[in-house]
């Protein structure tokens, strides 16, 4: 059974779409919430209307859309800032261009972090890519193989696999010039904010290959990261697998 509930778009009613009865108000906010930002009318890095702004918007209370946006905040799509408003969260700002990297020295110290391209192509998706995406075989995609090191040590080599259609004109020198994470020249070039990710986690043996780029001998055990980034709407844009040596490294995960 559903009901059916207005959309509003600035001061008028754009279109109506329909809702669950079971799904609270709130939930509803935070839905056509979201839909703005997939239409764009927010840009990471920018400030949304004011609760109050939004409650007249919507017809709802001023509690309701605090509700909504805590739970976007909760969610790390949206930043509630003191004295200042509520913004659409960006990989752009120094505290959350890294946080999806979990990996940490196991003394705590910072280290100065660079990574290597190592190959940019275009291909069709084969069957392996198309076992980790859930992409059709055939999927026009790109594969990006880089290292990333940690004081000038290698520590992480990634395989990272996007779709062409998104990602138009991505070139291993583009990607150079960028000056920042992929994440945030995702959400600058292409505007496409990364805003969740899964992982999976499983110990392997390296490779040859993968040892003479890690500089670690063959076998040596390294921690297998599978990663899958999504956008709004909880739409799947990135898969990495990441390979991380991690002898005097840990993965730390805060579980709240």
């Amino acid at each position: 059974m559903h009901i059916e509930t207005e959309l509003l778009t600035g001061n008028k009613m754009s279109k109506t779409v329909s809702a669950p009865v079971f799904k609270p108000l709130y939930e509803q906010i935070k839905v056509f919430l979201t839909q703005s930002l997939i239409a764009g009318e927010w840009k990471p890095g920018e400030s949304i209307p004011s609760e109050m702004e939004l409650a007249a918007r919507f017809n709802v209370s001023q509690g309701t859309v605090r509700k909504a946006i805590d739970a976007l905040a909760m969610e790390n799509i949206l930043i509630r800032r003191q004295g200042k408003g509520t913004f659409v969260a960006t990989h752009k700002e120094e505290q959350s261009k890294l946080r999806f990297l979990r990996l940490n020295s196991q003394d705590g110290h910072k280290e100065k972090l660079e990574n290597t391209m190592l190959d940019c192509k275009r291909l069709k998706a084969s069957a392996e890519i198309s076992q980790l995406t859930g992409l059709k075989n055939g999927t026009a995609v790109i594969e990006i193989k880089r290292l990333l090191t940690f004081s000038k040590q290698p520590k992480i080599l990634d395989y990272i696999i996007v779709q062409s259609k998104f990602f138009r004109g991505l070139t291993a020198p583009k990607i150079s010039e960028h000056n920042g994470s992929l994440y945030s020249m995702y959400e600058t070039l292409y505007g496409i904010p990364m805003v969740r990710a899964e992982e999976k986690l499983t110990a392997v043996s390296a490779s040859p290959e993968q040892a003479a780029l890690l500089n670690v001998k063959p076998g040596f055990p390294l921690l297998r990261i599978e990663r899958v980034a999504y956008t709004y709407g909880d739409k799947p844009m990135e898969w990495r697998v990441g390979l991380c040596v991690t002898d005097n490294h840990h993965y730390l995960n805060e579980l709240e």
